[in-house]
């Protein structure tokens, strides 16, 4: 058995990988390296430079390496960027996304998770949001996201194909062995930001939106640590494989942080101060989004390891130190 890693060399992805490879996984990386990078992906992994929208590549793969899941990350990720874009986020996140869930089909392969967003609720308010809220998505990202899980519903109710939509609120940190972070140049993550903004390698943190119904004014969202997050995923795989029914599930601790507060804790932390500057909402940003993760702590026996935002900063700043690092050697 064979795992499928779109997006492998990314983010998430790259802990993905990792986190497989260290659980005697067989995995193949799918990955354009538009965003992602080759260096981040375990050397363990089968590397293949292509796009998740190739259906005969895929399809090869499959046959070749006996993939029976697929967890796939390919996919753009930043709202404000839909906003002004919108077809691109349609075809790279709903269409490409298609034409590898009809490859899926027709591979026979026997689990798909898919990494899915807190996006496609919009703004739920400001408790906690179950799985069970109605899907008001406010930006193309969000609706690009949520036609996806549609099309897996449906290929699912007429194919069989067996498959868990993990919904993601904020995801941050870096992995505690130091292999793989957030290492895109220019994100848009809040914590990613202060931590550059800490080390000197920007300027100063812009805080879009401080008129919010919040208690500080400021945006309030639920930081998940990118291993806990990987881990959510590894549970899903093995219910999956199991037999499971299809889900979808939120991952995230069940509690907010303001845009404030991280920038405090990341002040913190590091010991050093950050220029602030108040800016304007950004369009498609909520005010607030916090998961319930009843569901899968339930249906999937998922417990979070490093619920704690000193930690995940801590670890992220630790990654953006060796990120210097190596750049410098680069």
């Amino acid at each position: 058995m064979t795992v499928l890693v779109t997006g492998g060399a990314g983010y998430i992805g790259s802990h993905m990988v990792w986190q497989l490879v260290d659980a005697g996984e067989a995995v193949v990386v799918l990955d354009n390296l538009a965003t992602g990078f080759r260096w981040a992906i375990a050397p363990e992994a089968i590397f293949v430079n292509g796009d998740v929208g190739d259906e005969a590549l895929i399809a090869r793969l499959i046959g070749e390496h006996g993939i029976d899941a697929i967890i796939h990350f390919a996919g753009s990720i930043v709202v404000p960027e839909s906003v002004a874009d919108p077809l691109a986020y349609y075809l790279n996140n709903t269409v490409r996304s298609r034409s590898l869930i009809a490859a899926a089909v027709k591979g026979g392969v026997r689990a798909f998770i898919f990494s899915s967003t807190a996006a496609v609720y919009g703004t739920p308010g400001l408790a906690p949001v179950a799985e069970t809220a109605a899907l008001k998505p406010e930006s193309p990202y969000g609706r690009s996201k949520m036609m996806t899980e549609m099309m897996l519903a449906d290929a699912g109710a007429a194919h069989g194909l067996r498959y868990a939509a993990l919904r993601y609120f904020n995801v941050a940190g870096a992995d505690p062995k130091g292999r793989t972070g957030q290492s895109t140049k220019g994100a848009t993550h809040l914590i990613k930001i202060a931590c550059e903004a800490a080390l000197g390698k920007r300027a100063e943190v812009t805080v879009y939106g401080t008129d919010y119904p919040t208690p500080d004014g400021t945006g309030v969202r639920d930081y998940i640590h990118v291993s806990d997050l990987v881990g959510a995923h590894a549970e899903a795989l093995g219910y999956l494989r199991g037999g499971g029914a299809s889900l979808v599930a939120n991952c995230g601790y069940g509690r907010g942080y303001s845009v404030l507060e991280v920038i405090e804790t990341v002040k913190r932390v590091s010991g050093r101060p950050l220029n602030v500057r108040l800016g304007p909402r950004r369009a498609g940003d909520a005010a607030s989004v916090v998961a319930s993760p009843a569901l899968i702590m339930s249906k999937l026996g998922w417990k979070p390891a490093l619920d704690d935002l000193g930690g995940i900063v801590e670890s992220a700043l630790a990654w953006e130190a060796a990120l210097g690092r190596r750049n410098q050697r680069d």
